[in-house]
Formats: C-alpha cells, sequence, structure tokens
C-alpha cells in the first residue's frame, strides 16, 4: 500500500512544482492572467494582428493542458481553411491546431509535468502567441472573404472607417 501513497506524493509534488512554474513565468512576462481554480490559468496574450489570444492552461496529474481560441468556423472555403491548419502543423512546436465540433478553430497542446520548466512554458507561450496572431489575417482572407467584402461595402455606404480593413485591401479592391 505504500506505493501507491508514494505515487500520489510525487504527483502532488509535480503539481505544485508545475504550478509554482507557470505562475512565475507568468508574472516574469508580465502577461495578464488569472487562476479561477487551482491548477487552472486563463491568460491573455496580446497581439499586432489579432488583438489578442486568450490561453487555458489546465495542470492535471500528469501533463499541463493549453488550448486557446483562434477564430470561430469559417463561413466559407472550409477544405482549404482545413487544408491550410494541416499544412502549419508541422511546423509547430507544442501545439497544433484543432477544430471542435462546432468548427471553430483551436490551438491545442499538452506537456508532461516533467517538462514544465520557464523556458519550456515561455517557449509554449510563444509558439501559442505565434501561431494564433501569425495566422489570423490568412484564416479571416480563406474562411471570410466574402464577409470582409461586405463589410468594406457596408462602411463606404456609410461613410464609415475602413481603416481595421486595410490589410485586406487586395480583397475589396478592384484589381486592375
Amino acid at each position: 500500500m505504500a506505493e501507491p501513497e508514494q505515487a500520489d506524493t510525487d504527483t502532488n509534488a509535480d503539481t505544485d512544482t508545475a504550478t509554482a512554474v507557470i505562475e512565475r513565468t507568468l508574472d516574469d512576462a508580465e502577461l495578464e492572467w488569472e487562476s479561477p481554480e487551482a491548477g487552472s490559468y486563463v491568460v491573455k496574450l496580446p497581439g499586432t494582428r489579432k488583438l489578442s489570444t486568450t490561453l487555458s492552461m489546465i495542470v492535471g496529474k500528469h501533463s499541463l493542458s493549453l488550448n486557446a481560441f483562434v477564430i470561430r468556423h469559417p463561413d466559407e472555403n472550409h477544405e482549404a481553411v482545413h487544408r491550410w491548419l494541416l499544412e502549419r502543423n508541422l511546423r509547430l512546436y507544442g501545439v497544433s491546431y484543432a477544430i471542435d465540433s462546432l468548427g471553430d478553430i483551436y490551438l491545442a497542446g499538452k506537456l508532461p509535468l516533467a517538462a514544465v520548466t520557464p523556458a519550456e512554458v515561455d517557449r509554449l507561450l510563444g509558439a501559442v502567441l505565434s501561431a494564433a496572431d501569425d495566422s489570423f489575417n490568412t484564416l479571416l482572407e480563406l474562411g471570410f472573404a466574402s464577409a470582409i467584402r461586405k463589410e468594406y461595402a457596408w462602411r463606404v455606404s456609410r461613410g464609415e472607417s475602413t481603416r481595421n480593413l486595410d490589410a485586406f485591401t487586395h480583397l475589396t479592391q478592384p484589381k486592375g
């Protein structure tokens, strides 16, 4: 019977170490975060294309799970969007693109608790931010081109600013 108790003690120590490393790394990176319950973290990663990415980190008995919403399900061009995501998965570190039952796009990853170090957590934060932020405009172009064109036309018809659509001028301006 001593073995299971020892295993539980080891698991608790691994969990405690991982949570301490995560909290210190988030603080050192000066990120906005909260812990709604023990071992659960919600982190706001500031971006440039996508204003922010919300990352959920959960410390389990044996692993750290990561999950970040990237973009809602595409309105159009699903096959091209999914192909693009799968091709990008080959280049990502520690996370991969995934879709949920609604077709919304996420980044997901899992890391053994023994591998949770400040350098590794920082690297994963960077991987999530880069994958979510760098892909944002491309995913909008692939999955929402018609909506972007309609939004642009609607704003022009009302005399409203189109500045936040500047990244998509190749979709909204006549070719020629």
